[in-house]
């Protein structure tokens, strides 16, 4: 499995549709598991740093484009494409408390899936305090998962159309589709 970008990370190189995209997962990824929050970071090739693509909730007003070195449990579930979760942050020593103690927001448990199209760790979809229910089942660890794979193929999808010539006018069409998929596995 490899990691790596294939377009620019920085939210200006992104436009509305796929802005409204990573946007809608992170609001329906929250609502789902009951989170305080919700958030995907995408990979900057170049420098190695993960960005704030789309955050909801505790957050959401001001972290988008925001940039943290890889490392913690985002940089572990980036590095080795495996998802986590973690129900007491205050004891597992590879929560990198610095870097959330820098977003103003400390949760105390989180899931964290990669974000996987193909061979290619894009990024990483995180929930941050879900619900108690939704941490200790490994079927929703496993929605998440599903989630953040799709999300992946969408956005690799979104950002190809938009790289080509061809109009697209199915944006939204993909959303609602993830909406879709998310109310059929319940």
């Amino acid at each position: 499995m490899t990691t790596h970008l294939p377009f620019p990370a920085t939210p200006a190189s992104f436009d509305a549709d796929a802005r409204g995209l990573l946007q809608s997962i992170v609001n329906v990824a929250r609502a789902i598991f009951g989170a305080a929050a919700s958030s995907i970071f995408l990979l900057d090739g170049q420098t190695g740093e993960l960005v704030f693509q789309a955050v909801a909730g505790e957050g959401e007003g001001f972290l988008v484009g925001t940039r943290i070195p890889a490392r913690g449990i985002a940089g572990w579930v980036l590095g080795s494409g495996e998802a986590m979760v973690v129900e007491d942050l205050r004891s597992n020593e590879s929560f990198a408390r610095d870097l959330a103690a820098g977003t103003g927001y400390l949760p105390q448990a989180l899931m964290a899936v990669p974000l996987i199209d193909a061979e290619d760790v894009l990024g990483v979809l995180e929930v941050l305090d879900p619900a108690p229910q939704s941490r200790s089942n490994l079927d929703e660890l496993e929605l998440l998962t599903l989630f953040a794979c799709q999300a992946a193929i969408a956005l690799r999808v979104v950002t190809t159309r938009r790289a080509s010539t061809e109009p697209v006018d199915d944006d939204q069409d993909l959303v609602h589709a993830f909406q879709e998929f998310l109310q059929a596995r319940r």
